[in-house]
């Protein structure tokens, strides 16, 4: 079978995620990338395409010409990789939606649930995929957890604790330089930066993890630093379906933090602890206090999980593998769908329905905020 074809919409010079977004599909082999349009300034645009070795014609000034111009061709990408900040993400994805083709779109998928929700139906009545890329969901021991919490391993879920701690944005008038000033502009990132930018990652860990959906919650939203528009640290109470309980916590002005991003679920016969910080391993406890630390590498990882280790064990494995892994399952889903064997059982990927639930959890949590911190449904 061919190789796919794919186009980035952001990641220009200097960009942090759209480079780690091209070396993860490179790292699969399954994908080439044929077509960008990586800034406003043209100039940029072709400078990084030379330098990434496309053919000037496939650099384009704006994402409507390049969906439009790669959907006519014969040779037209089979999807697009949007890595823009958060205001763009919606008109870059119906863009290309409209016109057939496939999407990968950094989270979070959209500012808003009308957004979100026309996404979802465009993308089932086009019959097409859109990968949500909530990186962390990727690595190996991410999907163990999963594979354990389903397996019954630790019982029926109680209860869950869940954080994503950083400090970058600790400072007065520090907005993370250049590349981040965006992020705490309401005009361009929404209603919400920390909750946003990094709850989401927590909302969908858990949901991923667990199986959980959520019912009702209570948001407090914090913007600790003086002169801060837009939230920089939030604690949100949880009760889920089922009725278990659940505490997230998010900051970006936690002093000490790097990015810590956490998870631990109580169940009735033992717990299950991962931090993303420390990805090869997670840690099992049962009921009967015996604790123990599994690995990546090892036979005792379950075959969903196994399958998508790279390396032997003791040889780290990161963030380029976890992004990686997601479009490993993304591209071979788009082959099966050409190949005409598409089932979508395949799917081992955040989609669509996660960027909608993680705007929902996000809407929830401004409705729950601005009513005096007041429990609300989802």
């Amino acid at each position: 079978m061919r190789k796919l074809r794919y186009g980035m919409v952001g990641g220009g010079p200097g960009a942090f995620i759209g480079d780690v977004h091209r070396k993860a599909i490179s790292m699969g082999g399954a994908a080439e990338l044929t077509a960008g349009c990586f800034s406003r300034s043209m100039e940029k645009t072709r400078a990084l395409g030379a330098q990434l070795g496309l053919a000037e014609e496939r650099c384009y000034p704006d994402f409507e010409a390049m969906a439009e111009a790669e959907a006519a061709r014969a040779d037209g990408i089979d999807f697009a990789v949007i890595v823009t900040p958060n205001d763009a993400h919606y008109a870059a994805c119906k863009a290309f939606l409209q016109r057939g083709v496939h999407v990968s779109c950094d989270k979070p998928l959209c500012v808003n649930v009308r957004e979100a929700e026309e996404l979802h139906a465009l993308a089932a009545q086009k019959g097409l995929i859109l990968l949500v890329t909530y990186t962390y969901m990727g690595y190996v021991m991410a999907k163990q957890a999963r594979e354990l919490v389903k397996s019954g391993a630790i019982g029926r879920v109680r209860m869950v604790m869940a954080e994503y701690a950083q400090s970058w944005l600790a400072h007065e008038d520090d907005c993370g330089g250049q590349q981040n000033v965006w992020r705490c502009d309401p005009g361009r990132s929404g209603e919400t930066n920390c909750l946003g930018d990094i709850g989401t990652h927590v909302e969908n860990a858990v949901a991923r993890i667990t199986g959980l959906s959520i019912k009702r919650l209570l948001c407090r939203m914090d913007r600790l630093v003086p002169g801060r528009v837009l939230d920089d640290n939030d604690m949100v109470m949880v009760e889920y379906e089922n009725g278990a309980t659940g505490l997230y916590w998010t900051s970006q002005v936690a002093l000490g933090s790097d990015n810590g991003l956490r998870v631990r679920v109580y169940g009735e016969r033992g717990s299950i602890t991962w931090a993303q910080e420390e990805p090869e391993k997670l840690i099992l406890a049962d009921e009967r206090g015996e604790v123990c630390e599994q690995r990546r590498g090892h036979g005792n990882i379950l075959p969903a999980a196994a399958r998508y280790s790279r390396l032997p064990s003791g040889h780290p494995e990161g963030v380029y593998e976890a992004m990686a892994n997601l479009y490993a399952g993304f591209t071979r889903c788009l082959q099966a769908v050409q190949a005409g064997e598409f089932d979508p059982g395949m799917v081992d990927f955040p989609t669509v329905k996660d960027g909608l639930e993680g705007i929902r959890f996000v809407d929830a949590c401004l409705r729950s905020a601005r009513g005096g911190n007041i429990w609300v449904d989802m």
